[in-house]
C-alpha cells in the first residue's frame, strides 16, 4: 500500500472525489454501470465463477486479489459486477486504489470513487473496517497487472506485504480471489522500466503526465497493436474464470504480530501459497473440460 502524509482525518479541507473520504461512494452510480458490466460479463468475457459461499454474509473483511489484463483489469470489473449483483448496492465495499489514478486519469477517478475506490493507505482501510465494510486490495499493483505473459499463471505480489500487516493489526479475515483468462486479454512481452528510467534520467524521454509509471511494459494488444509503456488497453474477448477461495487463517493477530517481520513474511508466503494452489486447481479444472 502507498505511504503518504495524508489521512482521512487530516485537517486540510476534503476535496470531493479525491479518494480520501468514504462518503463519496454512490450506490446510484454503481447501479448505472451494472447494465454495461452485465453485457461484458455474459457476452464478451463469458465469465464463469464459483466459491462465493466463502464470503461472510456480513462484517469486515480484506479481499485480496491478483491483478490481470493491463490497465483494463477486466477480471476486477467482473468481480465487482458479481459482488453488486449478489449483495446489492448498499453493502459497503471499498477498493484500495493507487494514487496515480488521480494524477493521471482524474476523470476516471471521479467515477471510480463513486464506485468505492479510495486511496491505497492503511488509514483508509481501517476507517472502512470501522464501518464493517469489505475492502478489496490488489497488492501487486502495476507490477502484477503488467507482469510478463509467461507469468500469467503465477500469483505475483512483488513482495508487497502491507496487506498482511493490515489484516493482522485489524484482526480481519483475508478472502483470496483468483481468476484465469484475464491475463490473456493482452500479451505482455517484457517490462523495460529500467531502460526507460535511464532514458528519462538522461533527459531523452519525459514521463507521460509527468508521473513515474513504476513499470514500463511492452505488450501486444488492442488498440495499439504494439503497446509501449503502461498505456490503456482494450481487452480481447477471452473467457474469464473467477473463484472466491476459502479464508486464510493465521495463528496470531494484533499489533505485536503485525510488527514481527518474520511472522509477517511467513503469513505473506502462506497467502501466496494458498492462492497459487487454488489457481493451479482452477487452471486444471478449466483445461480438463
Amino acid at each position: 500500500m502507498i505511504g503518504t502524509k495524508h489521512s482521512p482525518n487530516r485537517k486540510t479541507p476534503h476535496q470531493k472525489f479525491d479518494g480520501w473520504s468514504l462518503d463519496d461512494r454512490n450506490p446510484q452510480v454503481i447501479k448505472s454501470f451494472m447494465p454495461l458490466w452485465e453485457w461484458f460479463y455474459h457476452h464478451y468475457f463469458r465469465v464463469t465463477t464459483d466459491g462465493w459461499h466463502h464470503l461472510p454474509p456480513s462484517g469486515k473483511m480484506l479481499i485480496v486479489g491478483s491483478h490481470n489484463g493491463g490497465l483494463a483489469a477486466p477480471d476486477m470489473f467482473m468481480f465487482m459486477y458479481d459482488w453488486f449483483h449478489r449483495f446489492g448496492y448498499n453493502r459497503l465495499a471499498y477498493g484500495l486504489t493507487h494514487r496515480k489514478l488521480w494524477q493521471v486519469f482524474p476523470g476516471v477517478a471521479k467515477f471510480a470513487v463513486q464506485c468505492g475506490s479510495v486511496v491505497a493507505h492503511p488509514k483508509m482501510a481501517m476507517a472502512a473496517f470501522q464501518r464493517q465494510a469489505a475492502v478489496l486490495v490488489y497488492p501487486g499493483g502495476g507490477y502484477d497487472v503488467f507482469r510478463p505473459h509467461q507469468m500469467r499463471d503465477k500469483i505475483y505480489f512483488a513482495g508487497h506485504q502491507g496487506f498482511i500487516k493490515l489484516a493482522l493489526r485489524e484482526h480481519v479475515p483475508i478472502i483470496p480471489i483468483i481468476s484465469w483468462g484475464a491475463h490473456d486479454t493482452l500479451m505482455v512481452l517484457a517490462d523495460c522500466y529500467q531502460q526507460a528510467q535511464q532514458l528519462h534520467q538522461w533527459g531523452i524521454m519525459p514521463w507521460l503526465f509527468d508521473t513515474d509509471p513504476e513499470v514500463f511494459p511492452i505488450y501486444l494488444g488492442l488498440p495499439w497493436g504494439l503497446g509501449i509503456g503502461p498505456l490503456p488497453n482494450v481487452p480481447l474477448p477471452i473467457q474469464i474464470h473467477t473463484r472466491v477461495c476459502p479464508p486464510v487463517q493465521f495463528e496470531h493477530y494484533g499489533r505485536t504480530a503485525s510488527s514481527d517481520r518474520d511472522y509477517v513474511n511467513a503469513c505473506y508466503h502462506q497467502v501466496l501459497t494458498q492462492m497459487q494452489t487454488e489457481l493451479d486447481y482452477l487452471i486444471a479444472e478449466v483445461e480438463g473440460r
